[in-house]
């Protein structure tokens, strides 16, 4: 996502916080940003967290001490800023608990209710949904917090559902009564962007070159990915074979 400061309907100012900043947060809030869209958006409802829980979810192996968290709070307040009234998004603690302002958003929410949305209307009238979803979408999530046991499995979630975005883009924009390659392009670049391990958007973009006549292209994707899973160690999936391989066939006859 991105840092993006907006203004609500009551000129309240919004906070759209960013996975950068996610290893901070998650001392804020247990679930994390990743988790925000049960809550609805309202950061505020989150129960907080009490210092010593905070120590400990940081980092199981080695808890920050009692002494490094004022330092680290103070970073995650300043790195997080204040609304338009001069209050921090992330108040200073008087009672024992942590938690974020009632000012605070997370864009990954917005991600998510974008997402359902537009899935939910179909390709007729939900490609302006995923768009301004993916639009969202400006690094990998929680870039810098993979070493921490918590980001783990809420990097893949995360992962999954924007590779999932990204694909469905891509698919309707191709599939289109006047398909739209050139967004489906960007679909498609987008969502490797975050994840250049992601199949399926390699086999989309093989699918959008083929369907725009150009050879070249589907072997660029090819050998790209080929490149991508030398460097990972794995092999290729076998519908991407099958895509690959159909593709070529076809053009070579």
């Amino acid at each position: 996502m991105g840092t993006t400061q907006t203004q609500s309907p009551r000129d309240t100012a919004v906070v759209l916080l960013v996975e950068w900043y996610g290893w901070l947060t998650a001392i804020v809030f247990p679930v994390g940003c990743v988790r925000g869209w049960w809550w609805g958006g309202n950061l505020q409802n989150l129960p907080g967290i009490s210092s010593d829980t905070a120590r400990e979810a940081m980092d199981q192996r080695k808890p920050w001490s009692k002494a490094t968290l004022p330092s680290r709070i103070s970073e995650l307040r300043n790195r997080l800023g204040t609304d338009v009234d001069g209050n921090p998004f992330l108040p200073r603690e008087r009672t024992g608990t942590y938690r974020l302002s009632p000012t605070a958003r997370c864009d990954w929410t917005r991600f998510t209710q974008l997402a359902e949305r537009g899935l939910v209307k179909g390709p007729e009238a939900g490609i302006a949904d995923l768009e301004a979803a993916l639009d969202l979408v400006r690094g990998r999530p929680f870039d810098g917090a993979a070493d921490l046991a918590w980001a783990a499995p809420r990097i893949q979630e995360m992962l999954v559902r924007i590779t999932d975005v990204a694909h469905t883009l891509a698919t309707w924009h191709r599939n289109a009564p006047r398909p739209d390659l050139t967004a489906a392009r960007r679909a498609v670049t987008r969502g490797l962007d975050i994840d250049d391990s992601a199949e399926i958007l390699y086999q989309d973009w093989m699918l959008t070159e083929d369907q725009a006549g150009n050879r070249a292209g589907v072997s660029a994707a090819y050998e790209t990915l080929r490149g991508v899973n030398r460097r990972l160690e794995i092999g290729m999936e076998g519908e991407t074979e099958k895509v690959f391989d159909t593709i070529m066939g076809r053009t070579a006859s």
